[in-house]
């Protein structure tokens, strides 16, 4: 089966490859000529333009877009709808909004394209470990898909699931990262209040590596906190500011439409607004309304 890649950066790239080692023939594009070359010389098949990939592959065609959410994906899939045919398939394995795809499902249907959103989990582990995958779309378009998606994920029967109709992928993705950002907060906390009780001496390295064993929270994130934990326990070189990829937000915008409570997923997002909050301008006027009710000392910033 042969199909192109659209986007070959650290998740693009590496699926490409892991799709090229399980003898895809796989047609490759990105606006950097580097990232070509290099997968060129793994046996990707380069395409200089999105219009030269038309001729690169057998119709019916099947297109993987893996690229940015928002304008950047939006304007790779009008140029696509231009280029290709009716009933080749386009995929779209970034992190968007669920609403967008089925938005964009709806226009590409209109001339005649097919489509699926996927969504893809497994980061920079995914060539070696495989890829967690899943996708909306029609029954029509699961058959296609699924040779691509056994290849992709961590083994053929195991990983990967048709979520539903088109939109489904998306939002399956959504969730699975607000979910991610409560873990990873939970985590973060417990170790920080373990590092705190000094008369302990906890040695957070040598303990996350006995809860990887046994324990009811061993889990991947786990083993990769034990693994950096490791070699560096004191954290001094890593700035205290963790960005959002914009999922966690979209999650709690849906809780509130749905009237669901997720306090702990919104709860982590808010913290890490927090963090990015260079000025702190809420917690230095804390610090100022203590001052003039209780007379409290106010640290200065240069202290």
């Amino acid at each position: 089966m042969d199909l192109a890649m659209i986007g070959l950066g650290r998740m693009g790239g590496n699926m490409a490859r892991r799709l090229l080692r399980a003898g895809f023939g796989v047609v490759g594009y990105d606006h950097s000529p580097e990232a070509v070359r290099a997968l060129a010389a793994e046996g990707l098949a380069p395409a200089p333009s999105l219009e030269a990939l038309r001729g690169l592959l057998p119709a019916p065609r099947t297109v993987w877009v893996m690229l940015p959410a928002g304008d950047v994906t939006e304007a790779t899939l009008e140029e696509l709808a231009g280029v290709l045919e009716p009933r080749d398939l386009v995929i779209d394995g970034g992190n968007a909004y669920y609403k967008d795809s089925q938005r964009r499902a709806a226009w590409l249907g209109e001339r005649g394209l097919l489509f699926a959103d996927v969504g893809v989990s497994g980061g920079v582990w995914g060539l070696e470990n495989g890829y967690g995958l899943m996708f909306g779309g029609s029954p029509e378009v699961a058959a296609r898909l699924e040779p691509v998606l056994r290849a992709l994920a961590p083994s053929p029967g195991l990983g990967w699931v048709h979520a539903g109709p088109v939109g489904a992928g998306h939002f399956a993705k959504m969730v699975h990262n607000g979910i991610e950002y409560g873990m990873m907060q939970a985590l973060a906390e417990g170790l920080n209040l373990l590092r705190k009780k000094r008369e302990f001496g906890f040695d957070l390295a040598r303990l996350t590596e006995a809860w990887r064993h046994g324990t009811v929270i061993r889990s991947w994130l786990l083993d990769l906190t034990a693994q950096y934990l490791a070699s560096d326990q004191d954290l001094g070189d890593i700035a205290p500011v963790v960005a959002d990829s914009g999922e966690g937000r979209w999650t709690v915008l849906e809780a509130v439409e749905l009237g669901v409570p997720i306090p702990v997923i919104t709860q982590s997002l808010y913290t890490r607004f927090e963090s990015q909050d260079e000025e702190d301008y809420d917690e230095r006027l804390l610090a100022v309304m203590r001052k003039m009710f209780g007379g409290h000392g106010v640290k200065k910033a240069r202290d």
